[in-house]
């Protein structure tokens, strides 16, 4: 699914992978970095259908 216009505005935007990383660790839910082909920044998805989920980076 592609990130429209209107949801890449109201989601928080992190320049590094490592930056999303860094919120990922201190969340209570799964949650998986993604760059997004409109900002080219990195979004926080929960939605894990189908994908290999990397618990934590560090």
């Amino acid at each position: 699914m592609r990130t429209t216009l209107g949801i890449c505005r109201k989601k928080a935007r992190y320049d590094t992978e490592d930056e999303a990383w860094a919120v990922i660790a201190r969340a209570a839910i799964v949650l998986r970095p993604y760059r997004c082909a409109l900002c080219r920044k990195f979004h926080l998805t929960s939605r894990t259908k189908g994908m290999r989920i990397r618990r934590s980076k560090i």
